[in-house]
């Protein structure tokens, strides 16, 4: 059976957006194609390695496996929503503070679950941040300097007090 084409309004990043498109059609490729928001990338396409993480009403989901008709009338927030190059997130800044990255691809999907964690829990244990970015994947072994950089935001969010 196909999908029917729907219009949804979707909020993204603090904008309505209107689209159409097939109800099933995941998120990624709405934000992507649509929006032209390519913070998320596209990874596995099975919701199992993280690349393609946003915020859904403040909790961090795949968005490669999420279905544009589940997201209307939802607060969707991207990486290109959390700030700008001259004014970085916290938690952007910390990854940059701390050379969290090599190839990069992971870095939204590690970012966007940091973000979510660190609103729920400002003030995160070295485990508790392990065990949240766990289903994220890294292949290049950036690992510490990862958790290294969530630790460093959540510090920087408890100093500047910033969300």
């Amino acid at each position: 059976m196909i999908s029917p084409l729907i219009t949804v309004a979707l909020e993204v990043n603090g904008d309505t957006r209107e689209v159409s498109a097939m109800a099933d059609t995941p998120l990624l490729l709405v934000l992507r194609n649509d929006l032209a928001l390519n913070g998320a990338k596209y990874g596995c396409g099975l919701g199992e390695c993280g690349a393609c993480t946003v915020i859904i009403d403040g909790v961090a989901a795949r968005s490669c496996v999420f279905p544009l008709s589940g997201a209307a009338g939802r607060a969707i927030v991207t990486l290109e929503g959390l700030g700008t190059r001259q004014a970085p997130h916290p938690v952007q800044q910390a990854f940059i503070d701390e050379q969290a990255a090599q190839c990069g691809y992971c870095l939204n999907g590690m970012i966007m679950t940091a973000k979510a964690l660190l609103d729920r829990n400002p003030n995160p244990s070295e485990t508790e941040v392990r065990n949240e970015l766990s289903g994220n994947l890294c292949r290049c072994g950036t690992h510490i300097e990862i958790l290294r950089a969530v630790l460093r935001a959540a510090h920087l969010l408890t100093v500047d007090g910033r969300p």
